[in-house]
């Protein structure tokens, strides 16, 4: 246990020497004296300097929200980053409601050994077999995360959690798989605030995130409404609406006393001031009407181009 515990001290040591050092290099910052590097330091014994507020800066994205960072890019750079194996990882620093920043390390996707993971029924994104590459539209995801019982219920963002993208299947089934974006948590953050600055509530809620490739098959065509290369497979997409009365349906935002899908396209209408306002995060919008399973609700997502349904 002594060992383990070392282990990850050195490895959260690492990983704030290596944000700092990426920080200054990118921002062209005067060298500065990092925070404690002991696991569990609280805000009292760390040095509240320029490097550990521009690490902490880059890591809460624009929305100042993020509570990930995706260690990946920088493992590249310091192969002692990945020695803790995939999962969500402590690194030792808070944002400033003091909630833990954690590490995300994804499960490669070639370690999934055919349509299945441990038990968990995935399937196969396009192009993911060699037969079928010319089918794929996008690229593949670079792994995704193993969600047990245990780390469900980590904070992705200030306001959303892991459980809130999961596919809505298997629900007995551990572990789950979960690929996800930041860019996208980042502007469900950004649309969030920005009900906020409207004064409206800002209850925004997931109806549905990441979809494993075989279940968005199962809604595929005009009945099912799920195209065959639906951006949710990506991580990078959600499908949101406002629920501040707890009714799991979306609230009645234009104020004309009804819920109808006025209501989801005024909430489009936040959706897209955001993408004009942070073009980094832009993406497709889309409005979807009510039926008997659920109410109004809205498509958003990250693909970098404008796109409007």
């Amino acid at each position: 246990m002594r060992r383990l515990l070392q282990k990850t001290a050195n490895l959260t040591g690492v990983a704030t020497l290596v944000f700092a050092a990426l920080i200054g290099v990118l921002a062209m910052a005067a060298p500065a004296t990092l925070l404690s590097d002991r696991v569990g330091a609280d805000s009292s014994e760390a040095r509240p300097d320029s490097a550990h507020h521009g690490v902490v800066a880059w890591m809460l994205g624009m929305s100042g929200r993020l509570r990930v960072v995706d260690v990946a890019p920088l493992a590249v750079l310091v192969p002692a980053l990945a020695a803790g194996g995939p999962g969500m990882h402590p690194t030792g620093l808070s944002a400033p409601d003091g909630e833990p920043i954690q590490a995300l390390a994804l499960v490669p996707l070639h370690d999934k050994l055919g349509a299945n993971w441990r038990g968990y029924r995935v399937g196969y994104w396009p192009g993911e077999r060699t037969a079928n590459r010319h089918r794929s539209r996008y690229p593949l995801p670079d792994g995704f995360l193993e969600v047990t019982p245990e780390n469900q219920d980590l904070q992705l963002t200030t306001h959303f959690r892991v459980r809130d993208f999961l596919t809505h299947d298997q629900q007995d089934t551990w572990p789950k798989v979960l690929v996800i974006q930041l860019p996208l948590l980042d502007k469900l953050e950004l649309i969030r605030g920005a009900l906020e600055g409207l004064g409206k509530p800002a209850a925004l809620r997931v109806m549905s995130g990441f979809r494993t490739p075989q279940y968005n098959a199962l809604g595929l065509g005009t009945r099912g409404g799920r195209a065959r290369d639906s951006r949710h497979m990506y991580g990078d997409a959600a499908d949101i609406f406002v629920d501040a009365d707890g009714d799991g349906r979306m609230d009645d935002l234009d104020g004309d006393g009804r819920v109808t899908v006025k209501d989801a396209q005024w909430l489009a209408r936040v959706a897209a001031g955001v993408d004009a306002q942070h073009p980094t995060v832009t993406g497709g919008i889309g409005i979807y009407r009510a039926n008997a399973v659920h109410g109004p609700f809205v498509h958003v997502d990250t693909r970098g181009t404008p796109a409007r349904w």
